[in-house]
C-alpha cells in the first residue's frame, strides 16, 4: 500500500499542466496535513514535476527529458532577466526551444520565427506581433512596454510578453549563458540515465533459496534485490548468503540487510567510487525506500566510456558572433579575423552593436596573445578609443597586434578596418589565467 507522501505526489502528476498548486489546496484534497503536502510538493519539484516561480507560485510543469535539459521556460527566462510579464501569463510554464534577436527587417524575421520560440525586440510593435501571431513569446528590450494590443494578443494566444531593462545583446547572453550552464549539467551523467526499459530481477522477501536459484537459472544475475509486497529494499541476496542453505529455507534470514544504495540523481562518477571503495558489485537504486533500478560494475564501466566519447555540445553568444569569421596570421605576427557583419550582430538602426564588437576585439586580442605567447590569458581591462558606425553586410578585419608582454600580463592593440578606413580602435590588458 503506497503511503500518503506517494499519493500526494501521483495526485500532483495527475494535474493538468500548467495548473496552480498550493500547499493548502493539495492538504485539502487528499485529507492530509500541510506539512505533509509541503514535503511532497518538494518532492514533486526535485523530480521535476512542479516549479516554483517568483511572483508565479508553484505550477505543475512538464517532466523534461535528458535530452530537452537545455530548454528554459519562459516562466525561468523572466527570473534570470529580472523581467515584468505584461500579458499572456498562462504560457509561461511552456518550454522555450530557441531564441531569435529581432535585429532585421520584418519580413526577414518571419523566417526565423517558430512555435516555442522566443523573440528578442525592443520597442518594434509590428515584430511584436506578427511573433504572438506564428506562436512566438515576446521579450522587450530596453524597459519598454507594450500596448493593449499587444497584451491582449498575448493573453488570448497563451503566450507571455515580458519586458526587461537591458538591452537586446545583453539579453540575449543572460539567457544563453543560462542555456549553456543547463548545457554543463547535461553532460554530467547520473544513474537514472542507466535506468531506461531495465529490465528489474528482484526476489520478494517470503520465496525459498529454490526460488532464489531458479531466479539465477532464468535471469543469469546472482546477485538478487529483496523486496517487500510494497516494492521496498529489505536486503540483497547473492550466491555466497546460500551457498550452504538447503533449498527449502527462507531467504530472510540469509540475504545481507546492511545494503549500500544510491538515489536516480547520484552522478555516475559517485557510484563508480562507492563501489570501488566499498568492494561492491551491484548497487540498488531506490527512491523513498522502494526500488527502482540496480547498477553493477558493468554498467557503471560502460556509462562512464560513453560520457568520455561525448563531444562537448553547446553554442555560447560569443561563437554565434565569431562563427563567420577567419582567422588569419600575418607576417607582423599580428592576428586578423575577417568576416561580414550579419544581421545577428546589429542594433536597432541596422549597424554593428557594441555588444558583438567588444566580443570581437576581445577575441581577437587574446588569439593573438595565445599564438604569440602560448599561454592563456583573460580580458581585464578594454579601452575603446572610437568607433564609426559599420553597416549590416560590411566585411571588416580586427587585426589585433601584440604592443606589451610580462611575466603575468600583456598589452595588445586592435584597430578593425572597413578595407582601407579604420573603423574602430581599442587598447586592452590582459592577465594571465589562472587554471
Amino acid at each position: 500500500m503506497s503511503t500518503k507522501h506517494e499519493q500526494i505526489v501521483k495526485y500532483i502528476e495527475s494535474l493538468p499542466i500548467g495548473t496552480k498548486i498550493s500547499v493548502r489546496q493539495v492538504a485539502k484534497a487528499l485529507h492530509v496535513s500541510e506539512g505533509t503536502a509541503y514535503r511532497a510538493i518538494k518532492e514533486a519539484e526535485s523530480q521535476g514535476l512542479v516549479s516554483s516561480m517568483d511572483r508565479i507560485g508553484t505550477v505543475r510543469i512538464e517532466r523534461q527529458q535528458k535530452k530537452n535539459i537545455e530548454r528554459l521556460t519562459f516562466a525561468e527566462v523572466v527570473n534570470i532577466v529580472d523581467g515584468t510579464v505584461l500579458g499572456g501569463r498562462d504560457g509561461l510554464h511552456k518550454t522555450l526551444h530557441k531564441f531569435v534577436i529581432g535585429a532585421m527587417q520584418l519580413e526577414a524575421a518571419t523566417r526565423y520565427i517558430e512555435p516555442g520560440s522566443l523573440m528578442i525586440v525592443g520597442n518594434r510593435e509590428l515584430v511584436q506581433k506578427m511573433s504572438l501571431e506564428h506562436g512566438a513569446a515576446v521579450l522587450i528590450t530596453g524597459g519598454f512596454e507594450a500596448s493593449e494590443e499587444v497584451q491582449q494578443l498575448a493573453n488570448d494566444q497563451h503566450l507571455p510578453i515580458i519586458s526587461c531593462t537591458y538591452d537586446t545583446f545583453t539579453t540575449a547572453a543572460m539567457i544563453n549563458r543560462a542555456i549553456y550552464d543547463r548545457l554543463i549539467k547535461k553532460d554530467i551523467l547520473f544513474v537514472e540515465d542507466m535506468l531506461v526499459n531495465q529490465q528489474l530481477a528482484v526476489i520478494e522477501r517470503g520465496k525459498k533459496v529454490r526460488d532464489y536459484l531458479a531466479m539465477v537459472e532464468r535471469t543469469g544475475h546472482a546477485r538478487l534485490p529483496v523486496v517487500d509486497d510494497d516494492g521496498r529494499l529489505v536486503g540483497i541476496l547473492t550466491a555466497r548468503d546460500v551457498a550452504e542453505a538447503h533449498p527449502n529455507d527462507d531467504i530472510e534470514p540469509l540475504m545481507s540487510r546492511q545494503v549500500h544504495v544510491v538515489s536516480p540523481k547520484t552522478p555516475i562518477a559517485s557510484a563508480a567510487h562507492k563501489m570501488v571503495w566499498e568492494g561492491i558489485e551491484l548497487l540498488p537504486v531506490v527512491t523513498n525506500r522502494k526500488l527502482v533500478g540496480v547498477v553493477s560494475r558493468q554498467d557503471v564501466i560502460k556509462a562512464l566510456q560513453l560520457m568520455n566519447r561525448q563531444p562537448q555540445v553547446g553554442e555560447t553568444v560569443e561563437g554565434m558572433v565569431i562563427a563567420g569569421f577567419e582567422e588569419v596570421w600575418n607576417e607582423d605576427k599580428s592576428l586578423s579575423l575577417v568576416g561580414d557583419v550579419s544581421a545577428q550582430m546589429t542594433g536597432a538602426v541596422g549597424t554593428l552593436a557594441m555588444g558583438p564588437l567588444t566580443t570581437l576585439i576581445e577575441h581577437s586580442a587574446v588569439l593573438c596573445v595565445q599564438r604569440n605567447r602560448k599561454v592563456d590569458m583573460v580580458v581585464d581591462n578594454v579601452t575603446l578609443y572610437f568607433m564609426k558606425p559599420m553597416a549590416v553586410d560590411t566585411r571588416i578585419e580586427v587585426r589585433a597586434r601584440l604592443l606589451d608582454f610580462g611575466r603575468r600580463f600583456a598589452k595588445v592593440d586592435v584597430e578593425v578596418y572597413s578595407g582601407a578606413e579604420q573603423m574602430a580602435k581599442a587598447l586592452l590588458t590582459t592577465q594571465m589565467l589562472e587554471r
